[in-house]
C-alpha cells in the first residue's frame, strides 16, 4: 500500500476528527484489515454507507470519511477484534477499488484540519457542557476545548439526534462556524434552553 492509499471500513455511522468508536471485527476482510493495520501502525478509513449493508457484499461509501487509528484492540475469542479507535482526520476518496475478498481500498486526499476558533456564539458550548455534565466527561475524548469551534462542532455532531444525512453533511462543512451556525438552528428549533434560563 502506498503512501495515500488506505483500507475503508464502511460503516453506518459517522466519525468525526477526535471521535471514539469502538468496533466489533468478525467479518475475514476486516480481520485481515485489522491484523495490517495493527502490524504496520496505520488508521483505516472509515466512511459512512451511500449504498448497501455492513455485513456481505461491499457497500458504497461516502466520498468524505475519517482516518481512524486502533488505539486498542483485544481478541476476547478467536476470529473475533475487539477494537477501541478515535478519529484522527477527514479524508477525501479520489479513487477506489474492491479486492477479490470485498476489502476496499482507496487513493485518498486529507482535507486540512480547521483552525482552532472561538465559537461565534456559547448556545453550543453550553448544551455541549451540559451533555457532558450530565452522561460524563469520561465518555467524551480529552482534552474538552469549549473554546474551539470544530472540537464542539463534532461532538455534537456525534450525540444529537440527527439523521446520517444531516451527520454527514456535518462532516463535509470545512468552516467550523458554518457548522456551529447549523447546530444552533437544530438546537433552536427544538427548544434547547440558554443556561441561565
Amino acid at each position: 500500500m502506498n503512501e495515500n492509499e488506505y483500507y475503508i471500513f464502511p460503516l453506518n455511522t459517522v466519525l468525526f476528527p477526535g471521535g471514539r468508536l469502538p468496533l466489533r471485527v468478525f467479518e475475514q476482510r476486516y480481520m485481515d484489515m485489522t491484523k495490517q493495520c495493527i502490524a504496520a501502525n496505520r488508521p483505516f478509513g472509515v466512511c459512512q454507507i451511500k449504498e448497501g449493508q455492513e455485513v456481505g457484499t461491499p457497500a458504497v461509501p461516502e466520498t468524505v470519511g475519517c482516518l481512524a487509528c486502533i488505539t486498542e484492540w483485544d481478541m476476547p475469542q478467536l476470529g473475533v477484534f475487539q477494537l477501541q479507535t478515535e478519529g484522527v482526520q477527514r479524508f477525501r476518496i479520489l479513487s477506489s477499488s474492491v479486492a477479490r475478498n470485498g476489502l476496499i481500498s482507496a487513493h485518498i486526499e486529507t482535507m486540512p484540519n480547521e483552525d482552532s476558533v472561538t465559537p461565534a456564539s456559547t448556545l453550543c458550548a453550553e448544551v455541549l457542557k451540559a451533555i457532558i455534565d450530565k452522561v460524563g466527561a469520561e465518555h467524551f475524548p480529552a482534552p474538552h476545548r469549549f473554546d474551539d469551534a470544530a472540537w464542539i462542532g463534532y461532538r455534537l455532531s456525534e450525540i444529537l439526534p440527527i439523521d446520517r444525512g444531516t451527520r454527514q453533511r456535518m462532516l463535509q462543512l470545512s468552516d467550523p462556524h458554518e457548522r456551529l451556525t447549523e447546530l444552533e438552528h437544530m438546537l433552536t428549533d427544538q427548544g434547547a434552553p440558554r443556561a441561565g434560563r
